[in-house]
């Protein structure tokens, strides 16, 4: 069964909009939107794969530099409604 709260479309702030395009769309397609964002990009940290270093779209969604994969998922949950 799928959980319908994961595949509920959300609207998205402007700021996230601007990383991975118009909403709404459901928490999962944000998700892996993202991660072809971050990709295509180059944005993981060489170092530390599981840390993400924000350009300057990503900073306005996380409010920082550099974050954890599970820090992103918490900081994206606050642009979407």
């Amino acid at each position: 069964m799928v959980n319908s709260a994961l595949s509920k479309p959300l609207n998205l702030s402007p700021e996230l909009e601007a990383v991975i395009g118009k909403g709404p769309l459901p928490r999962t397609e944000v998700v892996k939107k993202l991660w072809a964002y971050i990709k295509q990009h180059n944005l993981q940290n060489p170092k530390n794969k599981r840390n993400i270093l924000a350009d300057e779209k990503l900073k306005s969604v996380f409010g920082k530099n550099e974050v954890t994969m599970f820090e992103m998922t918490k900081l994206v949950s606050a642009h979407l409604k």
